[in-house]
């Protein structure tokens, strides 16, 4: 099967481009009018001191529309977060509309394979869930997507990332907690690349971390910005304002709060180190009004997303974005139509980095091993359609149609063996068989052939990858690495 990745999408444009120029233009006006809270000392200096107007009272940076152009500017326009197969073969260049998709984070709990429960997500699930990216071939990197409940808070940071790059070679992007763990898993990466410069050149992790909407950047996570950015570490600065609580009802307006939230954070991480890895994000969602919880596999949420990579597209800035995810308790009809639909608009939008795809339930709550199965034959599907068609001499086939003439078949041509693979997207557990085969083979439907694929490759031994040299220098130097993340 071939994998298909960083192909360009963007044929879907939910916003015109009269529309972008007026999100961007009243995005200036919030900048310069309305401003952001920031609530870290060093962040408020760090916007005073590159020209911003800055309300010691009450915290509030006012910028203009030209500092926020500047420096908006500094950031590059393509960030290339790589794996660590040879060849380069899990790399990922984001930037312009090449297309990726993969899992996301955090989830607090997980179903095991077989069941409808939900259980508390523990360190064990890191690793299981690495092993399960590994073999998936259409989910392009692992975003870290469960929680450890069982370790304390601040041993979470360097376990979750120890666990995942132990288990796959794609490129690890998590969440992160503290600064100190942001140091240890800079710390345990430069081991792995052999220097701070080889890190740099081939940065096989990630971090995110957050705005918090409506128009302030918090103590914690600026901390984090900044503490990511001074080290050369490529950074998400997403924003996740909810219609109707956090951001306007109407997803115009969402979309401003977005827009100035997440261009906060990449001026932040600019302002601290020019030319540091900055990814525009958008995690916008919209509100049940009847008990005001967060719905994640809402129509509204796909082109919100697919809007915000208009935007980033816009500043010329690399994009992390949200869909595939679903409101539904198991792995049902709901589950995938709803993580089908997000998925294709945002992916056919071109979002860079499109994280969430594969594998949640239950408002992004829960983590499910067969649901990381089916999207992975989603997400092949999703990027046969942002593929789109090859018109040329070869594919219209002219001479060949001309050769079978009426009436004639195409089966048993060269030219039919020769394109069937690349052409075709074959689902690898989707059911295409006739009925009665299907009732042989067990009558299965695709969640219990989904529990058949996840029991087989967790049933093999564990592959690692971290050398048994670095392992030993992990337990010696970074506090609180647990022998589950690195046996």
């Amino acid at each position: 099967m071939t994998t298909r990745k960083g192909l360009s999408g963007g044929r879907y444009k939910p916003l015109d481009e009269k529309d972008v120029s007026r999100i961007h233009e009243t995005s200036l006006r919030v900048f310069a009018e309305v401003g952001v809270q920031v609530n870290y000392r060093e962040a408020l200096k760090a916007f005073k001191s590159a020209g911003a107007q800055v309300d010691e009272e009450t915290r509030v940076v006012k910028v203009p529309p030209d500092m926020v152009e500047e420096w908006v500017g500094k950031a590059p326009s393509t960030v290339r977060l790589c794996g660590r197969a040879e060849g380069g073969q899990w790399d990922c260049e984001l930037g312009g509309t090449r297309v990726y998709l993969g899992t996301g984070g955090t989830a607090l709990n997980v179903q095991d394979p077989g069941t409808k429960e939900a259980r508390p997500s523990t360190l064990a699930d890191i690793v299981n869930m690495a092993r399960m990216v590994e073999h998936l071939d259409n989910i392009h990197f692992y975003m870290l997507n469960v929680y450890p409940n069982d370790l304390p808070e601040h041993d979470v940071d360097v376990n979750r990332f120890a666990a995942a790059l132990n288990h796959t070679q794609k490129h690890v992007m998590g969440g992160v907690y503290t600064v100190e763990g942001v140091r240890n898993i800079i710390h345990m990466a430069r081991l792995m690349a052999g220097s701070e410069e080889n890190l740099r050149q081939r940065s096989f992790i990630s971090m995110v971390t957050c705005s918090i909407s409506p128009l302030k950047l918090d103590e914690h996570y600026a901390e984090l910005t900044m503490e990511a950015a001074r080290n050369h570490i490529p950074v998400v600065v997403p924003s996740e304002p909810l219609c109707g609580a956090t951001a306007p009802m109407t997803l115009a307006g969402n979309l401003v709060i977005q827009n100035v939230d997440s261009l906060a954070g990449v001026m932040l991480a600019q302002i601290t180190n020019p030319g540091t890895p900055t990814i525009y994000g958008c995690i916008s969602s919209i509100t049940d009004l009847r008990d005001m919880k967060y719905l994640s596999g809402a129509v509204e949420m796909g082109l919100m997303n697919a809007a915000a990579a208009q935007m980033a597209q816009f500043y010329q800035l690399p994009v992390y974005l949200t869909a595939g995810m679903s409101d539904s308790k198991v792995n049902d009809a709901q589950a995938g139509y709803e993580s089908a639909m997000t998925n294709v608009m945002v992916a056919l939008a071109g979002g860079n980095w499109i994280h969430d795809a594969a594998g949640f339930l239950e408002f992004c709550m829960t983590a499910s091993y067969e649901k990381l199965v089916i999207d992975n034959d989603i997400i092949g599907m999703v990027m046969r359609a942002v593929q789109g068609i090859e018109v040329t001499e070869e594919t219209l086939a002219f001479d060949l149609i001309k050769q079978v003439g009426p009436a004639g078949h195409f089966v048993s041509e060269r030219h039919t063996r020769r394109h069937a693979r690349s052409e075709l997207y074959v689902p690898q557990h989707s059911d295409r068989n006739h009925r009665t085969k299907w009732a042989e083979a067990g009558a299965k439907d695709a969640w219990e052939r989904a529990t058949e694929k996840v029991r087989q490759i967790l049933g093999e031994p564990p592959r690692t990858f971290i050398p048994a040299e670095i392992k030993e220098r992990l337990r010696k130097e970074v506090r609180g690495i647990s022998p589950i993340a690195v046996p």
